[in-house]
Formats: structure tokens, sequence, C-alpha cells
């Protein structure tokens, strides 16, 4: 095999939202950036994404006069966050809550992108510093075509891109696609024309135009084989498989790894997430090479049991089975039951999939799965679109004319579902689910748009079921690092030179979302706060 090489200041390993958020600030302050990116397309799990970004104290909030501060988003961080994250996870709070506003800003300032206000309240706002809005951002649409010989290089996605985040929210094309459609037909006639997108689209072509601004150099189908060390352990580089040629990248001042997760890999989503899997909704490349490029020079592997795990509809991308995330389980006339045929959550919980992943503290497997919805036949009326999805897996849907008989198709008792049906009845003919508060904390009733569609009897047959277990859009956990970024080793001492954002590090926030968004906002701030490191560490 041929050997080439190359050098740079700042080698970026990955071209998602943590990666180019890192690679942009780098770039602004002058240093020499290099992005490598294992796929033939752009924007990895981020240009797939909805694109809600969660900011708290971020100055768009502030322009239009809603009030936050970064200690009111400490405070909630702090107090919607699983019991004990605190003792590891602190210092990465409280640098998050400093750095997320200012690098709102400055990717506004250098790159095309423009964020818009999502109406959306904290999952948790209940809690201390808990908000009902201000926090939830995403970005306005942008044209492809700006990425000049780059347009058809920007990853495509499973949802519907020609809306913005808002629109979703506002219009719930899920529920009522045509109306929705003709609400905004202008818009969307001119978005064809333009070949323009919102969401995950508009975030990466804005944050790759912003790159290739800034003078960034980028590589595409250079799959990361191993870093390379000096001589007294730093990360000096790292090696890459491109072209049929072994290609070697100095880095003087420091590589970031921002891979993504490794949900794809199935020995380590075996390990680390035991039990029944419906889909995944990320790039199939996902396979964990951060992850074990960092572990094999001696970082210490942090949080491996925690994804962004959300319901999702069956559908096909890149010709392989997908996973579409969809808040589809909330429908009035259904239910979520355990394998025990009894409920365990609000169906209209937005940490759904904390409650799916829940673990027994001792053998580590789930406890609730295999998990299922039960349903009449109402909910399949609710949605055009559900019903086009669900034709990608036509052995999804069970029916059966009585409980007793659905229940004995899914495996299930069929005395504990005729109870949870009968008792989920009752709490309808009352108005209220005393059991769970469906839909009565402030983002359950934001999002099912007033009582109305909270709870609807189960008792017009045929009956239907559909397995809802975990579905992971990207996992968690990776190199542990320190507020600063840095990869810390097993005893805790800093690995010079390497640095690790997003997916790829042990996330501060885990399965439990604490924001629609926070996925992406700490995967924004995380590269900008590696950069900013980056620019700190080593100078000269």
């Amino acid at each position: 095999m041929n050997i080439s090489q190359q050098a740079c200041d700042v080698l970026i390993i990955g071209s998602g939202s943590a990666a180019l958020s890192a690679a942009l600030r780098a770039a602004r302050s002058g240093l020499d950036v290099l992005i490598a990116e294992k796929t033939g397309l752009l924007g990895g799990t981020s240009a797939m994404s909805g694109a809600g970004v969660w900011i708290p104290a971020n100055h768009v909030a502030k322009a239009a006069g809603i009030a936050d501060s970064r200690e009111d988003a400490l405070t909630y961080l702090r107090a919607a966050s699983p019991e004990g994250w605190a003792q590891d996870e602190d210092p990465l709070w409280q640098a998050f809550v400093e750095a997320a506003p200012r690098m709102l800003e400055f990717i506004e300032r250098e790159s095309p992108l423009s964020f818009a206000l999502v109406n959306e309240p904290d999952p948790i706002a209940e809690k201390p510093g808990g908000k009902i809005r201000g926090r939830m951002v995403s970005p306005k649409p942008m044209s492809r075509r700006i990425l000049g010989s780059f347009t058809r290089k920007i990853r495509s996605s499973t949802l519907v891109h020609i809306f913005t985040y808002q629109e979703m929210v506002d219009l719930d094309p899920y529920h009522h696609p045509i109306r929705a459609g003709l609400r905004v037909l202008h818009k969307l006639a001119w978005r064809w024309l333009t070949n323009s997108g919102g969401q995950g689209t508009a975030l990466m072509t804005g944050l790759i135009r912003g790159c290739m601004d800034a003078g960034c150099r980028f590589l595409l189908e250079c799959r990361a084989l191993h870093l390379t060390t000096n001589e007294i352990g730093n990360v000096s580089g790292a090696v890459f498989a491109r072209n049929g040629e072994e290609l070697r990248v100095t880095a003087h001042r420091g590589v970031v790894l921002a891979t993504g997760g490794f949900e794809w890999d199935p020995e380590l989503r075996q390990k680390h997430f035991p039990g029944p899997l419906d889909r995944l909704g990320s790039p199939s490349t996902n396979t964990g090479d951060g992850q074990r490029m960092a572990a094999a020079i001696g970082a210490k592997l942090d949080r491996m049991d925690q994804a962004n795990v959300y319901p999702s509809l069956p559908t096909r991308y890149e010709g392989k089975p997908y996973g579409l995330p969809m808040t589809f389980q909330a429908e009035p006339h259904s239910i979520v039951v355990n394998r025990h045929g009894r409920r365990f959550v609000s169906e209209s919980d937005f940490n759904i999939g904390e409650a799916l992943d829940r673990r027994d503290p001792t053998t580590g497997e789930p406890i609730h799965l295999p998990a299922w919805i039960v349903a009449d036949k109402r909910f399949l009326s609710r949605s055009l679109p559900f019903r086009w999805y669900a034709a990608y897996d036509k052995s999804w849907i069970v029916k059966a004319d009585t409980l007793a008989d659905l229940a004995a198709k899914i495996g299930l008792p069929a005395e504990a579902i005729a109870d949870t049906v009968a008792r989920y009845n009752d709490h309808c003919d009352k108005g209220r689910d005393t059991d769970f508060h469906r839909g009565e904390s402030g983002w359950e009733d934001y999002k099912t748009h007033g009582p109305a569609n909270r709870l609807g009897r189960i008792d017009t047959g045929p009956f239907i079921a559909m397995s809802l277990n975990r579905s992971i859009l990207g996992t968690k956990g990776g190199a542990r690092t320190n507020a600063k970024g840095q990869v810390l080793r097993e005893d805790g001492s800093i690995i010079g030179g390497l640095y690790a954002a997003g997916l790829a590090m042990a996330n501060p926030i885990g399965t439990r979302a604490l924001g629609a968004g926070t996925t992406l906002g700490p995967n924004l701030t995380w590269g900008f706060i590696c950069a900013e490191t980056i620019m700190k560490q080593n100078a000269g």
C-alpha cells in the first residue's frame, strides 16, 4: 500500500455538528484545520436530525424578551439529571452553560446560519430552573447550492427536511400532511426551487459553508485506522485509509474525535444495550471508530450504556431498514405496556426512551422489554403517514378481534392486559391519568395540544399491537473528558493532544434528555469548547 502524508494544526475526525463547530472555532482563530470524514457524505447524524438545539440563556431568546440565565440552566441540569450524575458531570455542566450561549452567537456570526426560537418547553420544566420557552432554537432554511462542489455531498435524512423544526411543531404534518403542505405551499415551492432545506440539512449546510469560508480542508472517504503518539505519549495525529493508500496526518496542535456513536457495531451494541432492539436511525458507518481508537491509547471509556433512545417508525434508507424518529406512541386510543402487560410510563413523556431502556441494577438487563403499544382500531385512522411507514414492515402490526386474542398473539398475559386496559379506560372516563399523569406536564400538555388529545378509551375492535422496544438514534458513550474537552486516562491524567466531542465522548447529558435538543446543543458546544482549549494549549 502506498503511503502519503499531510500536516495541519488541528485534525478533526468526523463531520457532524460537534466536528464542524470545533473546526469553525479553530479555523477562525487562525489555525490550519483538516476535517477527515469516513464516508463520501458530510454531516453525519446531525445532518439527519430535526436540528432542535437546546441552548440556555441564548441571545435569540434574550432578543425576544425571554429571561434566562446560566445560573438557572445549571440549577435545572442539577435538578433534572439522574441521581448521582453530578459527582462526575457537574464540572462539565458548568462548562457547558458558560460556553453554550457564546457558541451560538459565534456560529451565527461566523457562518451563514440564522437561528429561530422554537416554542417548546423544557421536557422537565417543573424542576427548579426549568423554562417553558426560550431554550430551544433551530436553524432557518438554507439552500444547499451555497456549498458549491459539496452541494450533493451533504447527507440526506429520513425526516422531511423541506419543513423547518417549528413548522413540524406548528403544522403537525404527521397527523395532517395535506393541510400542513397547503398552509405553507408557497414556502415549500420556493425551497424546492432553490434546493433549500430546514432542520439538519440547514444546520449542516451552514456549518459546512462556514468552515469552507474559514479555510478548512475536507477529506472525504477517509477512514481513520488509529491515532499516532509521540515519544512522551501525546497524540500527534492519525493514520487513515483513503483511495487505496495509507494517509498519515500530523496534527501539530491537537486531534478532535467527533466520530459519532457505536450503535451500528453489533458487538458493542449488544454488550452495552442487551435486549430487544427495534431500529437504528443514524448513519450505518457509526461503528465506534473513535471509541476504539481512544481506548487503544489508554483513554477511559465511560457512559457506554447511554444513548438517544426514541420511538421510531420503520422506513428504508440507503437500501437498509431504518428508523424514523416520531412520537407515534401517544395517540389517545393507545397505551404502552411492558412484558408483564402493565403500563410503566406516560406515553407522552419525552423521555419514554429512558423508561424503555431501564435496567436491572444487578444484571444490567432491561426490565420492561419487550414492550408493546396496545390500541384499538381508531389508532390507525389518526395518521396517514403512520400507515405509509408501517407498510415498510408488514409484520409489525398485529391485529385481533379481542384483547385476549391479541395478548395471546404477542405473548402477554391476557388477564394483565384486560386489567391494564380497564384501568386506563377508567382514567379516560374520569378525565385524568392518576397513574402516570399523561398530558399534565408543561411538555406533555404542549405536545398533545390540550386535554382532548390526551386520553381515549381502548374499547373498539379490532385491537392492534406493535412492538415498542429501543430504537437508537445515537449512542452517547465514549472517551471520558474533563471540562475542557481533553481526553482522560483511567487514572484521570490527560492524554496530551487528544480531545473528544459529541457522541464520541462520555456525554454529560445521557439517555435522559433535559431538552428536545440536548443532543445537538451540547454536541455543538463541546466541539466549540475543544477548539477553545486547543487555542490556549501548546501555542507556538
